[in-house]
């Protein structure tokens, strides 16, 4: 606990990290690019590769998933990107400029599991890909990326084992609002790492989008162009 506390007490210590204004709806809070931002995982040592064949995380071990459904274009990963922004320093981006995340409750031990479904993934979009395909590489170490196969049976990218995530609460190239969302979603870094060199106190994911029919959560006033205020949901 003290650790824990420590750990956050630095990250707010930081110059440019103040929560203050956050969850503000007009705020661009990590949206800019950095000059000199802060590294948060500097015992690293994973060089930058580009343009490498992701491996398969499935539960049996094997290299091959089963068959998969055939995204479309605007559905899916084309690159992950290693990218400096703001205030958070390392990031990892899709070829669209958005952050990507990771899930604590997610698995990778002792096989990969992603456990955002349902509701999760419509606040929560998984960085998806079509069997045989790859993301093109800049900064991100071929041999940490590879891909799972998720319930409905397509491949998300993972790093470093961790299944990634954007997040529809970000509406710009570059933000993170949802940095420490449900003190369980965190900015991964090039190496899949937890970004914690800003961290926001925990605060409350968006809504699903208000036209999804399908919600198995109750409506709780929030909805996606808001910030992470005004929702109740815990994913």
């Amino acid at each position: 606990m003290i650790v824990v506390s420590a750990a956050i007490a630095a990250a707010f210590a930081l110059p440019g990290c103040a929560p203050a204004g956050y969850n503000s709806g007009g705020s661009d809070y990590g949206a800019q690019p950095a000059a000199n931002a802060v590294d948060a995982t500097p015992e690293a040592t994973a060089e930058p590769t580009a343009g490498a064949t992701p491996g398969v995380d499935t539960e049996d071990g094997s290299d091959e998933a089963s068959d998969t459904p055939e995204l479309s274009e605007d559905e899916v990963t084309t690159e992950l990107k290693a990218e400096k922004v703001k205030r958070m320093g390392e990031t990892v981006q899709n070829e669209d400029g958005f952050v990507l995340y990771r899930f604590d409750k997610d698995k990778v031990k002792p096989e990969v599991v992603s456990n955002c479904n349902g509701d999760c993934e419509k606040i929560w979009p998984p960085a998806v890909i079509n069997k045989g395909e790859e993301p093109k590489l800049e900064g991100v170490d071929a041999d940490l990326v590879g891909t799972v196969e998720r319930k409905d049976g397509t491949l998300q990218l993972t790093l470093d084992k961790w299944p990634l995530y954007t997040y529809i609460g970000d509406k710009k190239p570059g933000q993170w609002k949802g940095q420490n969302v449900a003190g369980s979603w965190f900015v991964v870094t090039p190496e899949g790492k937890k970004n914690l060199t800003c961290l926001p106190p925990p605060s409350k994911a968006v809504a699903p989008p208000a036209d999804d029919e399908n919600s198995d959560s109750q409506d709780s006033g929030g909805d996606a162009g808001s910030d992470n205020s005004g929702s109740d949901y815990s994913y």
